[in-house]
């Protein structure tokens, strides 16, 4: 709890120190003490951890990207909301392969916390209704996969919900 305010106390800081420097007209050590002041605010609303996790999660490496999250020690204090409902989702990811009741708990927490785009929430629904349809859930997987065909306004998941769909039929 104490590093997240400590980002922004440093962040407070540097500013401070611009505008010393603003007002002393040392306008070139202003300029860049205002751009270094965005650094600790831009690592306090974008995590560099849950990043480097999404990158390797779309790079298909999942040991990496479980490297990433496991050296988030405490991710309920440290992290901000936006940033903990990502750390939910891509737990729930990564154990949908090995371990699904764990997986569907992290992904409801996930879309509980709240997810920023509504491609993450339409993933996280289906995956969802997946996890639903493995465990004959059939109303409950066709609520999930209605709301994730809304979510999926670009249509990046339609292939998968079509397959999801076809699938709910022989049920």
């Amino acid at each position: 709890m104490i590093r997240r305010y400590l980002r922004l106390a440093i962040a407070a800081a540097i500013l401070a120190l611009a505008t010393y420097q603003f007002i002393e007209t040392n306008w070139g050590n202003g300029i860049f003490l205002t751009l270094l002041a965005g650094i600790p605010i831009l690592i306090h609303f974008r995590n560099e951890r849950i990043l480097m996790a999404l990158w390797y999660v779309r790079s298909q490496n999942f040991t990496k990207a479980g490297a990433q999250l496991d050296a988030l020690k405490h991710p309920e204090q440290t992290l901000i909301k936006g940033q903990l409902a990502y750390y939910y989702f891509l737990r729930g990811l990564m154990l949908s392969q090995t371990n699904m009741s764990q997986s569907e708990s992290f992904m409801r927490k996930a879309l509980n916390t709240g997810l920023r785009m509504k491609q993450d929430r339409a993933l996280a629904k289906m995956q969802l209704a997946a996890m639903a349809m493995s465990r004959r859930r059939k109303t409950e997987a066709q609520a999930l996969l209605t709301e994730a065909k809304k979510l999926d306004d670009k249509g990046l998941l339609a292939d998968q919900l079509k397959m999801l769909k076809d699938q709910l039929k022989r049920i």
